[in-house]
């Protein structure tokens, strides 16, 4: 009895031997199996030059390069005819519409007739003052005076007379040529209001409308009789806050997004940023500025380079405005920086073994930021590190990022 116990009890402990040795062979295998997963899955990139651009995002609204909005004048009366029709292309100078010139015209053609009749009478006053002339020269040229005393005396009261009354008629034909200045003058003015009573376009562009209908009203707002837009390509204006204006310079280069079309974008540039601010509203609460104050909005506008054909006057847009760097910078991408509250960390693959470095960073744009100090050029820091590494850790395995 005593010799089958001591079988049993050593088959239980040869059991239990084994099973620890199993144990520990599959915790091994499973902790090399972790170590090369972890090796696999680490990822590296070298510290190298970057241009470090940053982009703005605004909103902004597509408006045409011109437009001219044409309201009816009262005190030119009623209009007679429209000369264009919607969607018509026109050209600066062409007629819009024509007010009643029906009176004016009457005015002018009566003073017309009186500058004519003035203009007969002068020519009538040169003829004569011409003849005046011819009897003036001819009593000069009369024989001498056979010497008697009274002959003499009566030929030069003849000339002295003739002069005086050439002098009267020389007066006269002044007085008509004033009448005639003052009637042609009269008739310019005519003539200027009589081509006023034409509206015409003052840019060339396409007519978006014409309201037959319009009134006009002195003091209440009216419709424009009238709305043409330019011809010329689209533009984008819009408002930036006070933040982003002290970034942006004229031609830093955009892309347009309408949000009619999900998957196409247009190219731009900065034409202005306005120096004064927004005057509607120009102070706004600034959601992204801490603390809760307000920011003033100023106006911008940018000009698109692309074919504008496909856009339309009032499409929203967003608008990312690509601002240069000053030269390339040493620079990791974000994904290597460890989450520390006040110090920037890196994992640094160097001769096998991981080591912790912290790093002095500086500007960044949405995939690289800027590494001061800390860092040499083409070392290799760790992407995406876990809480699996550790300082002087030993690396066989790891992938490069190009």
């Amino acid at each position: 009895m005593k010799k089958k116990a001591w079988i049993w009890a050593g088959s239980i402990v040869g059991v239990l031997v084994l099973a620890l040795v199993v144990t520990l062979v599959i915790r091994a295998q499973a902790g090399k199996m972790a170590v090369a997963d972890d090796e696999e899955s680490l990822l590296v990139q070298k510290v190298s030059e970057q241009e470090l651009s940053e982009s703005i995002l605004v909103t902004g609204k597509i408006v045409p390069e011109d437009e001219q909005k044409v309201y009816l004048d009262a005190e030119k009366g009623a209009v007679t005819e429209f000369k264009v029709k919607e969607n018509q292309k026109v050209k600066a100078g062409d007629p819009l519409f024509v007010y009643d010139s029906s009176k004016l015209q009457s005015e002018y053609n009566k003073a017309v007739r009186e500058r004519d009749l003035v203009q007969k009478r002068s020519q009538t006053e040169i003829n004569q003052i011409a003849e005046m002339n011819k009897r003036i020269a001819n009593a000069k040229n009369k024989p001498a005076p056979s010497g008697d005393g009274e002959d003499d005396e009566a030929a030069s009261e003849d000339v002295n007379s003739l002069t005086s009354e050439k002098l009267e008629m020389e007066t006269q034909h002044e007085s008509t040529k004033s009448e005639i200045e003052s009637a042609q003058e009269q008739i310019n003015d005519l003539d200027t209001q009589i081509k006023e009573m034409t509206v015409t376009s003052k840019i060339d562009g396409i007519v978006v409308k014409v309201d037959r209908n319009a009134v006009s009203t002195e003091g209440g707002e009216t419709n424009p009789a009238v709305h043409i837009i330019s011809s010329q390509p689209f533009k984008v204006i819009g408002t930036m806050s006070e933040f982003d204006a002290v970034k942006i310079k004229e031609k830093q280069k955009v892309i347009i997004r309408p949000k009619v079309y999900k998957d196409k974008e247009w190219k731009g540039a900065i034409e202005s940023v306005s120096q004064f601010p927004n005057e509607e509203g120009g102070d706004e609460e600034f959601s992204d500025g801490g603390g809760g104050g307000g920011v003033t909005m100023y106006p911008f506008k940018v000009a698109i380079t692309d074919d504008t054909s496909k856009l339309r006057q009032g499409f929203h847009v967003s608008l990312e405005i690509k601002i240069d760097g000053d030269g390339k910078k040493m620079a990791i991408p974000h994904a290597a920086i460890l989450e520390e509250e006040d110090s920037n960390t890196v994992f640094v693959l160097k001769d096998g073994k991981l080591e912790m470095r912290e790093i002095e960073t500086g500007t960044s744009n949405d995939e690289f930021i800027e590494v001061k100090n800390g860092l040499e050029k083409d070392e290799l820091v760790v992407i995406a590190p876990n809480e699996g590494l550790h300082d002087g850790m030993e690396v066989t395995t790891f992938d490069e990022i190009e």
